[in-house]
């Protein structure tokens, strides 16, 4: 299985942060990093007033069910890419693209940084252009996204079971 960390970057609603707490508890991954205005739980010397932590936490702690306090986080405020690149692991963004890879069809490396982006405009065109690769979850219905959570689960279930076609 591969060491994967989870990126995400300018997610705004608190639920869909504790839904990928859970969901990335549950797949194994190594560590989750919030970055941008993405709300994130209680840190050790958390330089924000009491009250909005304590308030961002419990909300978060809603959909999480405590995977919040198992799950090894950290806040940044921009992405670590070039750093993590540099220790091994390979940037892979979950978003649509004209150069994207369907998800069946990405083999996945050993070390993983899925880089998951803001809920309507999702990742940046200059943060897509640092990353290694990008892959999408083909889309049948009308719609033309998945929930950011829901899109996580269905990526990690790719990735940590070798999904091929």
């Amino acid at each position: 299985m591969p060491d994967i960390i989870v990126i995400a970057h300018n997610i705004r609603s608190t639920h869909n942060v504790g839904a990928i707490f859970r969901t990335a508890e549950g797949f194994g991954a190594s560590k989750i990093i919030l970055t941008g205005y993405t709300p994130y739980p209680l840190l050790n010397k958390d330089s924000r007033l009491p009250h909005i932590a304590e308030k961002l936490t419990k909300q978060i702690s809603k959909t999480a069910l405590g995977a919040e306090a198992i799950v090894t986080f950290e806040y940044l405020e921009q992405p670590p890419l070039n750093e993590l690149k540099a220790t091994g692991y390979r940037i892979v963004a979950l978003e649509q693209a004209s150069n994207s890879i369907a998800i069946a069809r990405y083999t996945p490396p050993d070390k993983i940084v899925l880089l998951l982006g803001e809920e309507v405009q999702g990742i940046t065109p200059e943060l897509l252009a640092e990353c290694d690769d990008i892959i999408e979850i083909p889309m049948v219905g009308k719609k033309e996204s998945f929930n950011v959570s829901v899109a996580t689960g269905i990526a990690l279930y790719a990735l940590t079971t070798h999904l091929t076609t």
